[in-house]
C-alpha cells in the first residue's frame, strides 16, 4: 500500500506555488480517515487526527512542491526562456523532457556558450512552436514546467522518478495518518507548500498549529555512489535520523525519541549529518518562540534530478519508526 500511495503521488503535477493538484489527491485519500482537514492561506493542507485529552500535539510536515522552470520570456523564434524555481541544475536539466500544468510537453536544452560556464540563463525550452505567437498560444509567461513523470523500478526494492523529493515523504505521512495506530497524542499532518524556495509553507503552518513538538519528513542526500561519500547515508540501510543540516541542529530530545522509536520498532536506522540543505524541520524549530523539532529522512540518490532513487525498505523503516514515535514524541 505504501508503494501504491507513492506512485499515485509521483505522477501529479505540483511545482512550487502550484501544489493544488497534489492537495486534491491527498484530500481524496485521507478525508474519510481523519478528524479535520483544511487548506490555509499559503496553500498548505493541514490534517488532524485527534488523540486523547491531555495528550501532546505532534506536527509532521512533508512538502508537496518540486523544482521546475518558469517561463520568463518567449523569443520570436518560439523558444521559451526560463528561470529556476528552486534548486535547478543546468547539468540535470539539459536535454530533459518536461511538461506544463496544461499538458504541453517540451524539451529543455542549453545554448552553446564560449568562455563562460553555462548557467540557468542559457537554458531554453522547445515546445515545437514556430514563432512567439504560437508559443504564447500554448503557454503563458509565468507558467512552470517540471520533469515529465516517469517512475521506473530499479532492481527488487528501488524506484527512480522525478518528484521523489518530497512525494515519498508525502506518501509516508499519508500512510501514517491512514494507520490504525492508537495514541494519546494528536497528530497534525502538514503537507506543505513552497519548501523548495525557503521552507515557506511549513513556517506558516507551524505558527498556526503551535505544536508541542514537530518533525520534518524529507529526503536526504546519499553517500554510496562512486566518489560520493558524504553524508554517510546509504540506500537500503534504514531511514535516517537527522542530527543537523544548514537549517537546524535537531532538538536532542526529539532526535533521541526518534532513535528510541526505531529501536522499539526493531528496524534499521541511520544517523544523518548533512553539510548543506534544509528541511521543514528547520522551519518548525524556528517558529514562534521555538518548537522542539527534528527530521526523519529518506536516503535518496541524485536529488533534484529526473531520476531520484529511493529504496522502499527505507520507506518501510521510516513508517515503522513514525508509528512508534507518535506514542512517545519527546524524551525528557
Amino acid at each position: 500500500m505504501l508503494q501504491d500511495t507513492l506512485q499515485k503521488l509521483l505522477g501529479i503535477y505540483g511545482p512550487t506555488g502550484r501544489e493544488g493538484q497534489v492537495v486534491s489527491a491527498l484530500r481524496g485519500m485521507l478525508e474519510k480517515n481523519v478528524d479535520s482537514m483544511r487548506v490555509d492561506t499559503m496553500g498548505n493542507l493541514i490534517v488532524e487526527k485527534k488523540g486523547k485529552p491531555g495528550g501532546k500535539t505532534v506536527l509532521f510536515s512533508a512538502h508537496m512542491d518540486h523544482i521546475g522552470l518558469v517561463v520568463a520570456d518567449v523569443e520570436e523564434t518560439g523558444y521559451l526562456r526560463v528561470t529556476n524555481v528552486g534548486g535547478v541544475s543546468v547539468d540535470n536539466m539539459r536535454a530533459r523532457h518536461v511538461t506544463f500544468g496544461n499538458g504541453v510537453e517540451g524539451v529543455v536544452m542549453c545554448q552553446p556558450v564560449r568562455d563562460e560556464t553555462a548557467g540557468i540563463r542559457h537554458l531554453f525550452v522547445d515546445i515545437g512552436a514556430k514563432d512567439r505567437a504560437e508559443a504564447l498560444s500554448m503557454v503563458s509567461l509565468g507558467d512552470v514546467c517540471v520533469y515529465a513523470p516517469d517512475c521506473i523500478p530499479l532492481g527488487k526494492y528501488r524506484l527512480a522518478s522525478p518528484a521523489m523529493d518530497d512525494r515519498c515523504a508525502c506518501a509516508l505521512l499519508a500512510e501514517l495518518l491512514l494507520s490504525k495506530t492508537e495514541t494519546e497524542n494528536t497528530i497534525v499532518g502538514v503537507f506543505s507548500v513552497q519548501e523548495e524556495v525557503g521552507l515557506r509553507g511549513a513556517a506558516a503552518a507551524a505558527y498556526q498549529v503551535d505544536p508541542d513538538v514537530g518533525v520534518g519528513l524529507d529526503v536526504t542526500a546519499w553517500g554510496d555512489s562512486p566518489e560520493v561519500k558524504l553524508p554517510s547515508v546509504r540506500l537500503g540501510e534504514g531511514a535516517a535520523v537527522k542530527f543537523m543540516d544548514n537549517s537546524m541542529v535537531a532538538t536532542p530530545s526529539v532526535r533521541d525519541a526518534l532513535i528510541a522509536a526505531a529501536e522499539r520498532a526493531g528496524v534499521p536506522y541511520q544517523r544523518e549529518v548533512l553539510p548543506f540543505g534544509g528541511t521543514d524541520g528547520g522551519a518548525i524549530q524556528h517558529a514562534r518562540a521555538g518548537i522542539p523539532a527534528g527530521t526523519l529522512s529518506i536516503p535518496c540518490r541524485y536529488v533534484h534530478s529526473a531520476c531520484e532513487v529511493i529504496d522502499m525498505r527505507d520507506m518501510e523503516s521510516a513508517l515503522a519508526i513514525l508509528r512508534e514515535y507518535v506514542k512517545e514524541p519527546i524524551l525528557a
